[in-house]
């Protein structure tokens, strides 16, 4: 990316902050009545869900399930710009870690609900699917194996609320709603609007990582290092610029428009390299480069990022009975991320090039657009809503700072390394109406609907440099060019998608569903709903619900539920192929991922894909009282069977020979290896103290407890019984433990608002439980210890209009335990990478941040 534009922006923030302080006090005198009826007329409607019910006007309160209500307020009161990691902080079911080194990974960061894979969460936008992106998380991350949505590509200021469903839904909404289901409601205000900006870095003290002071030549001709105390760093520097407008369509409509831009410099929490960097001289001693060269060679931490996004929402009444409605977004993305330090003296280097090394970067370009149309209203005693949406999601690799080995010194330095896309269409009618039945007590509200999705995902092939294999022996030395030794093949850290991995790949389903509600008596309310989906490259699957919620007191309910669900193979899982570099328990090898239907993987014993079958249960009780008190406690089970997993990483002399040609020494794919069942229990409260005088405090607690067990594992295929390969089982070890330990069994979320006059202060606090890095080596298992994190936001209102916000988040600077004093296995790896990837709060220290707003 060309960032020189961007720094020269970021250079003169203080300017633009004090230039923005100066308009905001000539708006001071403008009316707001315009925005404060738009923002009490969200209040209004903030309780109704779109989810959970079909029924027109059902409340959070009245629903036979856990549903979650997070309003703009909650959103906007913190110093997160990501709509991810405000999930994270306000969700206890909610975990949002932030891996580095994970490839395409680093750009679109996965996120997990009640502890589930990223995919099992269903996400709408206005009640209406939401396509994923188009990137498999492949690499040593949480979420091992997904495509998700990137909720990141959602701006907050877009946003009027978010519902999460905390229940199984897959009867209700299709395909992925296992965990649940998150509903993105868009702004509808008609006029008024506001503007932000947003600036804070990191700043920050490595807790057990020491700042390395002098390189020298120990007295056993060895390299000596000296460490001072805790490294101090201030990077991360990100500037958030959002706005947000209503206008009018004649007498009867609405535009909604948002928009974001954000840029985001990159965090470093990488420990220095002890390695010796270049080779020795004739005599056997260090070479003179080592006591100078670079030592802190490695990228660990964010990447360079810069997004801008825009969204639209908007509505026109055409009659008294209809209404046409159009939302939509495009987004664009590029981002940087460092990949593993080839040394000098690396054989992957060659040095004509670069004489000292080189770190190879991953560069991402992401176009995301989204496109809804519908209409919605009542004829004939029936409402309807008719729509249609389509989404599309491009992320195209890029390399630079890296080399093709096998080309030698002719070797180009950047490389378009490939596409990948995936685009999604869905139509759906809806209809819905009460219908009177004499033996209830209430109407039963029937709702009936199709669904029509098709699907497509597209590789296409880096440019040939990226992948083919050049002439030049190991090291770009010269070497016999027909037959070798060859030096490795593509650009390094991640060869480009080959022409044998290219595929255009499509699938449609039909669904129908039948959704009926209704009171059994006055207090005793009951939902059952049913849904036939039919795939065309699996078949058809058929699931139901049944959940109800008995009024025991006015304040006091019983709630439960029990479902079926499913979840499709995604077309990224069927049909993704690629060789990269991946690190195996710190080692970096050659892997393949190999569609499971190609002749490759049917080859190592795939048997293809097939869909996931869920069982959900849930139990719970809610208690609201008159003293502005709630509370709600909810048991859930989930039971997952034939869950689709990445297989391990194959190795051993049998597979080698299988792979022969494909430039990976180890192989893996996707099958439905494993059952699991997660149980837990969420906790969420609040309680509001209006004072005499003192202002208003609101207090809200969450708690989540969520335990994952893999209760059977498939036996290797018959083709790989006795082929000598290196694992016990497809799927075992390391990767077991990764869906088991690898999320915190549990989590708090306690924060507390205080309002009075002007002044708005904000204090959240999360403690997460313990986490766990697992690896193959127990010596090398690292364990993260529960930690609090607490953030800070203070605000005060300049005038009716103008707000200024500072604040901090991870006030107090706190960090996972480092590896180095983590492992009892200490290896050149686990002590570059001072953290783990799997802390689930990130490892990036504290982020301190101002912001102003103006609203008008």
């Amino acid at each position: 990316m060309n960032k020189k534009p961007l720094f020269q922006l970021q250079t003169s923030v203080p300017q633009i902050l004090l230039a923005m302080s100066a308009s905001a006090a000539l708006l001071g005198s403008l009316s707001v009545n315009a925005a404060e009826q738009n923002t009490k007329a969200e209040e209004n409607i903030e309780q109704i869900s779109v989810i959970g019910s079909r029924r027109l006007g059902r409340t959070v309160e009245d629903s036979s399930v856990p549903i979650d209500i997070i309003g703009a307020d909650a959103l906007n009161n913190s110093g997160f710009t990501e709509t991810n990691a405000l999930l994270s902080s306000l969700l206890p079911s909610f975990n949002f870690p932030q891996a580095s080194l994970t490839d395409g990974s680093d750009h679109v960061r996965p996120a997990q609900l009640r502890g589930l894979a990223p995919d099992h969460t269903l996400v709408l936008v206005n009640g209406k699917r939401r396509h994923s992106n188009a990137l498999l998380n492949l690499n040593g991350s949480t979420g091992r194996g997904s495509s998700s949505v990137d909720l990141n590509a959602i701006p907050a200021n877009a946003i009027a609320r978010i519902e999460v469903l905390r229940d199984g839904a897959a009867a209700q909404y299709g395909s992925d709603a296992i965990a649940g289901v998150i509903n993105i409601v868009l702004k509808s205000a008609s006029s008024g609007g506001s503007f932000s900006a947003n600036y804070g870095a990191n700043v920050t003290e490595m807790d057990g990582v020491p700042q390395l002071k002098s390189v020298s030549e120990g007295s056993d001709g060895d390299l000596a290092f000296t460490e001072g105390s805790d490294r101090s760093l201030t990077d991360g520097q990100t500037l958030t610029l959002q706005g947000n407008m209503g206008f009018e369509l004649g007498d009867n409509g609405f535009l909604n428009i948002s928009t974001e831009y954000r840029d985001r410099h990159s965090t470093n929490r990488s420990d220095y390299d002890q390695r010796e960097n270049y080779a020795r001289l004739e005599d056997g001693s260090l070479d003179p480069r080592e006591l100078t060269v670079n030592r802190y060679n490695h990228n660990f931490g964010n990447g360079d990022v810069e997004d801008f996004s825009i969204f639209y929402n908007a509505g026109y009444q055409l009659t008294n009975n209809a209404d046409l409605y159009s939302f939509g977004s495009y987004s664009k993305r590029e981002g940087e991320g460092g990949g593993f330090y080839r040394r000098a003296s690396d054989s992957r280097n060659v040095e004509e090039i670069y004489p000292d090394g080189f770190l190879p970067v991953i560069t991402s370009d992401i176009n995301d657009f989204s496109l809804a149309l519908g209409v919605k209203g009542f004829v004939s005693e029936w409402n309807y809503d008719v729509s249609a949406v389509y989404g599309q999601d491009a992320f195209e690799f890029g390399v630079t700072n890296s080399l093709n080995t096998s080309y030698g010194p002719t070797s180009q330095t950047s490389f378009d390394a490939g596409t990948l896309t995936y685009d999604q269409l869905t139509l759906n009618v809806d209809f819905s109406r009460e219908v009177d039945v004499s033996f209830l007590e209430s109407s039963v509200n029937v709702a009936v609907g199709a669904e029509y999705r098709r699907e497509g995902y597209q590789i296409d092939a880096g440019k040939e440099a990226s992948y083919a294999q050049g002439t030049f022996g190991p090291g770009g030395a010269v070497t016999d060019p027909i037959d070798g030794p060859f030096g490795a093949a593509g650009s390094q850290v991640f060869p480009g998608f080959t022409p044998e991995s290219e595929g255009d790949n499509s699938r449609h389903n039909v669904s129908l569903y039948i959704d009926l509600e209704t009171y059994l008596t006055d207090d005793w309310n009951l939902t059952v709903a049913a849904r036939y989906e039919d795939y065309s490259d699996f078949g058809d699957t058929v699931n139901g619900k049944v959940a109800t919620r008995y009024s025991l007191t006015e304040d006091l309910a019983l709630r439960a539920s029990v479902s079926t669900g499913f979840r499709a193979p995604s077309l990224q899982q069927q049909y993704f192929t690629s060789v990269a570099t991946v690190f195996v328990d710190g080692e970096p090898t050659e892997t393949g991922t190999f569609a499971p239907s190609s002749d490759v993987a049917k080859a190592l014993g795939s048997p293809g894909l097939d869909a996931e079958e869920a069982t959900n249960y849930g139990v719970g009780f809610t208690w609201s009282t008159d003293f502005n008190f709630s509370l709600s406690v909810d048991y859930y089970q989930i039971l997952i069977d034939d869950r689709i997993v990445l297989s391990n990483n194959l190795s051993g002399a049998a597979i080698e020979q299988l792979l022969e040609g494909t430039g990976a020494n180890q192989g893996r794919f996707f099958l439905n290896a494993i059952d699991s069942k997660t149980r837990g229990v969420d906790v969420v409260a609040s309680y509001n103290v209006p004072t005499d005088g003192y202002g208003d405090l609101a207090f809200n607690l969450g708690y989540n407890y969520g335990k994952n067990e893999v209760t059977n594992i498939i036996d290797p295929p018959a083709a790989l019984q006795g082929a000598g390969f290196d694992q016990d089982n497809l799927f075992s070890g390391n990767e077991l433990r990764r869906f088991e330990v690898s999320t915190p069994r549990n989590k708090y979320n306690l924060s507390a608002t205080w309002n009075m006059d002007q002044w708005r202060t904000t204090l959240r606090t999360t403690r997460y439980g313990e986490t766990q890095d697992p690896s193959d080596n127990p010596e090398r298992n690292e364990v993260l210890k529960p930690k609090w994190i607490t953030d800070l936001d203070v605000a005060y209102s300049l005038t009716s209009n103008v707000s200024l916000s500072l604040g901090a988040n991870n006030i107090f600077d706190i960090y996972p335990d480092a590896t180095r004093e983590n492992v009892d296995d200490l290896t050149t790896f686990s002590r570059l990478f001072a953290y783990s990837s799997f802390s689930a709060y990130g490892f990036n220290g504290r982020y301190v941040y101002g912001k102003i707003e103006m609203k008008f």
